[in-house]
């Protein structure tokens, strides 16, 4: 009985016991396994962990390449900043070079014309002297002579006096009849006396009235300024580099021709470094082509439609300088009341040469001499002005106009109603037409005097040997002429001639001649002198 209820005991406790073993490996197992679990996700974080790591080592890395990166792009760049500014600053320091030059050699003409200025107010200054030195001296001459010629007076009345007491003493006449006697016998004297009185008479004053006319002539020329110039056909425009010559041309050479067409102005691109030409004899659109090509280069942006706006705008401009010139002219003179259009015409002659000498700076200096001219013969001296300035206003418009310079201005001065003299003046300045006032006469005086004064007009130099070698040959070609030379820059030929093949009567009249020879086959300005040399020499040697 007690082993039948142990059994079912002892299988009990065998049951929880066999339970207890399996339930405990089945935990056992279940621990394992959640153990395992855990460590493969402890594994898994760790490899996340270094994952993540080795990626935060990475991207620090590309960080610090990147920052090194900037700071050589950085470092790259203010050294080409620097560079940069380094170029600028010596573009800068060249330009202020190259100003500081130019203004260095305008100072340095400036300071040698005033030096030149300077001395020949001296040499005018000593002349001043020597000339009132010698009207001193000769006021004192004057006053011994009067002195002397009193005294002598004053003894020939004694002297007559005596004789009239002696005639009538020998005579045994009295007043009246002593009278007539003394007459009669100085009548033959007194008319001989007096033709050598009116010869004399005439004489000087011939004499007085060159004297005077040189020195109305001086004092013109003294009391004006003169310039020195040259005439030119072309203008010169420089480039900032050599790359804009390529933008000038344009593509296939449409820039250059549109502003060649706009102007009317050959554009020269040559191998000169820097530079362009502008090539042209009509100086009022050569001086518009060279504005607008500054305009253009400074602006930079070059094709056919902003070439014609700043070749408008450089016209424009021009115009406006035309029309300055021609208000200044007549304020410098003291002109009032010319017609607009008139004034504007005489502008244009700022831009025209004759000769090399620019006509608007000779015109004015015409009427500076022609003024002072008149005022010191006691003329009209502003109608005189007047006349000066316009003589040569046809020589604006002759490119444009048919007809000679003085036929135009003819035309011009009628068609604004200036006076009949200055017209006059006008036509005849050349010889045209007879002159009809002293005013007329002035301005050809003048106009010679502006023209044939040193460094007036330029010639090459081709012409000037041809011009003096065609002086020399004239005078040559006569007979009896043993040499003969042209001298004072061909102003003066001094002929040599053998004295017994010409006589002194017969040299006067190859003067003539050689004179009538060389107005008819030279051109030139002024006058020339011909002067012709006789000389007699006879030698004896004693032994």
């Amino acid at each position: 009985m007690t082993n039948i209820i142990l059994i079912p005991v002892a299988v009990a406790i065998i049951s929880i016991l066999a339970g207890s073993g399996i339930g405990y490996a089945v935990r056992k197992n279940v621990w394992e396994k959640k153990a395992q679990n855990a460590q493969n996700d402890a594994d898994h974080i760790l490899a996340d962990a270094k994952t993540q790591v080795t990626a935060a080592k990475a991207e620090a890395n590309a960080q610090k390449q990147a920052t090194k990166a900037l700071k050589q792009s950085a470092e790259n760049t203010k050294k080409e900043k620097i560079l940069e500014a380094q170029e600028k600053i010596q573009d800068h320091r060249q330009k202020v070079e190259d100003e500081l030059n130019v203004k260095r050699d305008d100072i340095s003409r400036k300071t040698n014309r005033l030096k030149q200025r300077e001395d020949t107010l001296d040499h005018k200054k000593s002349l001043l002297d020597e000339r009132e030195n010698g009207l001193t001296q000769k006021e004192n001459q004057l006053k011994q002579q009067k002195t002397n010629l009193d005294k002598k007076i004053s003894d020939a009345d004694k002297l007559v006096e005596t004789r009239k007491q002696k005639l009538y003493e020998v005579a045994g006449l009295n007043k009246e009849q002593a009278k007539k006697l003394v007459l009669s016998q100085s009548s033959d004297e007194l008319v001989k006396e007096r033709a050598d009185m009116i010869r004399n008479s005439n004489e000087e004053v011939k004499a007085k009235a060159d004297h005077y006319a040189r020195q109305v002539i001086i004092d013109a020329i003294q009391s004006s300024a003169a310039d020195t110039v040259a005439e030119t056909t072309v203008s010169v425009v420089d480039l900032p580099n050599e790359e804009m010559k390529g933008r000038i041309i344009g593509r296939e050479g449409r820039n250059i021709r549109s502003f060649e067409a706009l102007t009317g102005i050959d554009l020269i691109i040559d191998d000169t470094p820097k530079v362009v030409t502008l090539n042209g004899f009509d100086s009022i659109r050569r001086e518009i082509a060279k504005r607008a090509m500054e305009r253009l280069i400074k602006d930079g942006r070059i094709h056919p439609a902003r070439i014609e706006e700043m070749v408008d705008k450089a016209r424009k401009e021009v115009n406006d300088d035309i029309y300055e010139a021609g208000e200044s002219a007549l304020m410098e003179l003291g002109i009032h009341r010319m017609n607009p259009e008139l004034v504007k015409i005489l502008g244009r002659l700022k831009y025209r040469t004759s000769y090399g000498q620019n006509v608007l700076a000779h015109s004015i200096e015409v009427a500076k001499l022609a003024g002072t001219m008149a005022a010191e013969l006691g003329l009209n001296e502003k109608l005189a002005v007047r006349a000066g300035l316009l003589h040569d206003i046809g020589k604006a418009v002759d490119h444009d106009i048919e007809g000679s310079h003085v036929e135009i201005g003819v035309e011009l001065t009628r068609k604004y109603y200036e006076p009949d003299v200055v017209v006059n003046a006008i036509a005849a300045h050349h010889g045209d037409v007879p002159k009809l006032s002293f005013i007329a006469e002035l301005v050809v005086a003048a106009d010679t005097l502006s023209s044939a004064r040193p460094g007036a007009r330029s010639e090459s130099l081709e012409n000037y040997i041809r011009r003096l070698t065609k002086l020399e040959k004239i005078a040559k070609s006569y007979k009896g002429v043993k040499q003969a030379y042209a001298i004072q820059a061909g102003r003066e030929v001094r002929v040599m001639v053998e004295p017994d093949e010409i006589s002194d009567d017969r040299i006067t009249v190859l003067a003539h001649d050689i004179k009538n020879q060389v107005e008819k086959e030279l051109d030139y300005p002024g006058n020339i002198k011909i002067t012709v040399i006789r000389e007699k020499r006879v030698v004896a040697i004693a032994k």
